[in-house]
């Protein structure tokens, strides 16, 4: 393991339109110079590598990814993922595809190969088109304005969790609209 301590994951289709999303903040994250103890990664539809990565025993994982809930497009949500969920996931007839990824799957996944989860967070976007039948190469106007907003805020947890805010857990790790930046 290296010293990081964060992981940020993107995640998403380019070639689904706004679900290309986390790929897209990732690739504007790693624009910019980020401490040692982060790392940024677009994992695309690469299940099976982001639970490798998970392996890693990182103390703070933020998933970036598109989020239907059905507000308006290009609103970003904080996701607190009920990880009790995943005991359901693991089960037979449950199937993981290595080459997609559905983000409850890939941490069931991990979580049965021994990683621990000690604080996780997915900041989603509110897609306005998450795929059409000929594919759709590019974000929607209000998505690729969220990915800007999106990056300022991953900036934000990222800073709080490394200066170790007595405020991070409780207000950083809870489940809500935000419209940060708006």
């Amino acid at each position: 393991m290296t010293n990081a301590r964060i992981l940020v994951a993107g995640i998403g289709n380019i070639f689904l339109g706004d679900d290309a999303f986390g790929s897209e903040v990732a690739r504007r994250l790693q624009l910019s110079k980020w401490p040692d103890e982060v790392r940024v990664i677009d994992f695309g539809i690469r299940g099976l590598d982001l639970v490798y990565e998970m392996l890693e025993g990182f103390e703070f994982i933020i998933l970036v990814d598109a989020a239907p809930r059905g507000e308006a497009p290009g609103t970003l949500y904080t996701i607190k993922p009920d990880l009790d969920e995943l005991d359901g996931l693991n089960t037979p007839g449950v199937i993981f595809e290595p080459h997609a990824m559905n983000p409850m799957k890939v941490l069931a996944m991990a979580r049965s190969m021994g990683a621990e989860f000690r604080r996780i967070l997915l900041v989603g976007c509110e897609p306005a088109q998450l795929e059409s039948d000929e594919g759709d190469i590019g974000l929607s106007e209000p998505v690729a304005e969220a990915a800007d907003r999106a990056v300022e805020l991953i900036g934000t947890l990222v800073a709080s969790f490394l200066s170790e805010s007595n405020n991070f857990a409780a207000s950083a790790l809870t489940e809500g609209v935000i419209s940060y930046g708006k």
